[in-house]
């Protein structure tokens, strides 16, 4: 995701006859909180690898944190939101089902919180999806809060093979996969003491999956991911997770030449590499320009450059959250509507 500030506000409503898939099966059903952890230590202290670092969790946590959405989401599903002081950092609505959870856990921030509202919450532990959040630059560094007690996670997903060094949204040595989400859902299950809603919840994921790409080949299908922004806009490299939904149905990204997460390309370039299908992120956050999918679809359908592609013409959108863009749990979603999309538009082999 384009480390920018975020703002949420309603999604303007979308052309007509522009396709707007939802996800039908499992989405956001999580597990039932049924009764809280065993805060007895069972299993705890939890000692785990994480990003370079050994983190250690000496009793359940009861103060969480988590600084971004996909965290949070990961959290909630597992029946943990009593466990949770506070969230921040958040690009769409929080996954169906899960509302009422959500509803329990305050939002410091919608955007990037500043450290001392975190600290104010006198968390036990912090959690976040992106380095760029719990790093430099970020909310504060894993060092600070190691200084304070405080033990965090990373999402594994944006840090194994990946190079977050640069100014941009990283760069990957080799494709971000569906088990590294899953590795996440059963490290933040341990921390937590339950890790059989841990492996309740990858299972749940996975069968998704599996219905989700059931029967299709979509070998001979090009699909290009946007993001965000009008002007330069952040597209999908090879890697990250569009790369994973990419795989997951034997289609091709336009733009897997690229190892960047979200390399800014002209749209020149867009139009020379014609995709079949245009995936477009639908946003209700305002730090770029064409955010929501209704303002992507009517930049597309009127720029010069863009309005003769062959996506555009035929109207061939499926419209995703900005979580679903990202490695998360909500990639499934994701792998669902696109592989919904490709069988309604005669794609799917």
């Amino acid at each position: 995701m384009p480390s920018i500030p975020i703002a949420v506000r309603r999604t303007a409503l979308l052309p007509a006859g522009i396709l707007l898939l939802a996800a039908c099966t499992g989405q956001g059903a999580g597990i039932s909180p049924g009764a809280a952890p065993d805060d007895g230590a069972v299993g705890h202290p939890v000692t785990l690898k994480n990003c370079g670092r050994t983190v250690t969790v000496e009793a359940v946590p009861s103060r969480a944190v988590s600084l971004n959405q996909g965290s949070t989401e990961i959290l909630l599903s597992l029946g943990l939101a009593d466990r949770l002081a506070g969230t921040a950092t958040w690009t769409d609505p929080v996954m169906k089902g899960l509302e009422k959870a959500n509803a329990t856990v305050e939002r410091i921030a919608d955007n990037q919180p500043s450290s001392e509202k975190v600290l104010g919450l006198e968390p036990d532990f912090v959690s976040a999806s992106f380095e760029s959040t719990l790093g430099k630059g970020g909310v504060a560094s894993r060092e600070q809060f190691a200084q304070l007690g405080v033990p965090t996670y990373l999402s594994p997903a944006d840090c194994g093979a990946k190079d977050n060094s640069g100014s941009g949204d990283g760069v990957r040595a080799k494709p971000v996969t569906m088990d590294d989400v899953y590795g996440e859902v059963r490290d933040l299950a341990e921390v937590f003491g339950v890790p059989e809603r841990g492996e309740e919840l990858v299972a749940e994921l996975d069968g998704r999956v599996e219905a989700a790409t059931r029967g299709i080949d979509a070998s001979g299908t090009t699909l290009l991911y946007w993001f965000a922004n009008s002007e330069a806009p952040y597209l999908a490299g090879c890697c990250g997770a569009p790369g994973a939904i990419t795989g997951e149905l034997g289609a091709k990204n336009v733009f897997d030449d690229t190892h960047e997460e979200w390399p800014q390309v002209n749209w020149e370039t867009v139009a020379d590499r014609n995709p079949d299908v245009l995936v477009i992120g639908d946003l209700t956050r305002e730090s770029q320009t064409a955010e929501s999918a209704a303002r992507k679809i009517g930049f597309l359908e009127s720029n010069p450059a863009t309005r003769n592609m062959d996506a555009v013409r035929n109207k061939r959108y499926v419209l995703l959250s900005g979580q679903a863009m990202n490695p998360s749990i909500r990639t499934v979603e994701g792998i669902e509507l696109v592989a919904a999309g490709l069988r309604s538009f005669g794609l799917s082999g």
